[in-house]
């Protein structure tokens, strides 16, 4: 019941302002409307499932523990982990099942979502520009952009990349800041890149750069890649695990850092055990506060999430920009709460 109500909360309150830009000020129907919020779902789901699991933990424990039912086992002689075990087991299982349900079921709803806004002529330009992934929707160039402001039009810690094939350096231009004009009429982007570093050719030798500093820097960008097509490229979120290995592989041929795609597939997969991590954390507290209430265990429940996201995301950011192993790092949220989980567990158990 606690996913239902949980996915349901997160996709309309998460989208209602675009669901309804949709309907009111596009004119799209009903239908369609529909067809996006469901392609919606699986993508919340590995958010919504690791929830709803921690409440419905927090509220079974929490109800058995009031009603003096854990001291009655205990009692009775029975240690308290035979009591926790099946919820590991089961949090062990749903974890593996979230794993791959990330992979492939979140991989393609996130990607068929998106195909779904271009059928319905939501065609915006400046959509090209995403924060935190890869673009390679413009001719010849690769973009990696950490921030976005649609509004103002503004770009922030800009990287493009521009491979020149095989055995040859790819030439890198770096900026922290700039500013896209779209020019529809020419089907590109002027982009004004702000205080950077340029590779530029070198005359003498064509193949080889020099640095060239920067205060201000004009470049164009052909959308003819990805507007001229039917076809829609993919996005790291829209890749399965085998998709994103075999993206790390091309960019590392290319001399591109591939560190963004592999805090992806780490993504996918620690988002999963936190579900486990929360089965941990959640069935030790409920038998700790031994509280009834459903408003006090939900409480407890948002204070744990309170913790874990913030912490998740400020680790997905140092991976991101590579100042930390993505492969360490963003395992540190559930490390540090799974280990509190069994600290807690275990002190339970052989009180």
């Amino acid at each position: 019941m606690t996913l239902g109500v949980m996915t349901f909360v997160m996709a309309l309150l998460g989208n209602l302002n675009k669901i309804a830009d949709l309907v009111i000020n596009r004119g799209v129907d009903f239908f369609s409307v529909m067809k996006i919020f469901l392609f919606m779902t699986p993508y919340i789901v590995t958010y919504a499932l690791p929830i709803s699991v921690l409440i419905a933990i927090l509220l079974c424990l929490g109800r058995l523990s009031s009603d003096n039912e854990i001291i009655a086992i205990r009692a009775s002689g029975v240690n308290l982990f035979s009591l926790i075990l099946p919820f590991i087991i089961i949090g062990v299982m749903l974890s593996l099942a979230l794993v791959i349900f990330n992979d492939r079921a979140g991989s393609y709803a996130h990607f068929a979502y998106r195909k779904t806004l271009k059928d319905v002529g939501i065609k915006n330009p400046t959509a090209a520009f995403e924060e935190g992934v890869f673009i390679n929707s413009f001719q010849k160039y690769i973009l990696f952009i950490y921030k976005v402001d649609q509004k103002k039009n503004k770009l922030y810690n800009v990287r493009i990349y521009e491979p020149q094939g095989e055995d040859k350096p790819t030439r890198t231009i770096v900026a922290k800041s700039g500013e896209f004009i779209t020019m529809q009429e020419k089907n590109s982007v002027k982009l004004k890149l702000m205080d950077g570093t340029s590779d530029e050719p070198d005359p003498q030798k064509p193949d080889n750069f020099y640095k060239l500093n920067f205060k201000t820097y004009f470049m164009n960008l052909n959308l003819a890649q990805s507007q001229g097509s039917d076809k829609i490229a993919k996005k790291p979120k829209d890749m399965s695990i085998a998709e994103l290995k075999s993206q790390i592989l091309k960019l590392k041929k290319d001399n591109i850092d591939p560190t963004p795609l592999s805090v992806e597939i780490n993504e996918k997969v620690t988002l999963a055990f936190s579900l486990l991590v929360f089965i941990l954390l959640g069935s030790s507290l409920a038998m700790i506060t031994r509280r009834r209430e459903k408003s006090i265990n939900i409480g407890i429940a948002i204070l744990i999430m309170i913790v874990y996201y913030p912490l998740f995301i400020g680790c997905e950011a140092l991976g991101i920009e590579g100042i930390i192993n993505p492969n360490l790092i963003m395992w540190l949220p559930n490390g540090l709460l799974g280990a509190i989980g069994a600290f807690l567990t275990y002190k339970l158990c052989a009180s």
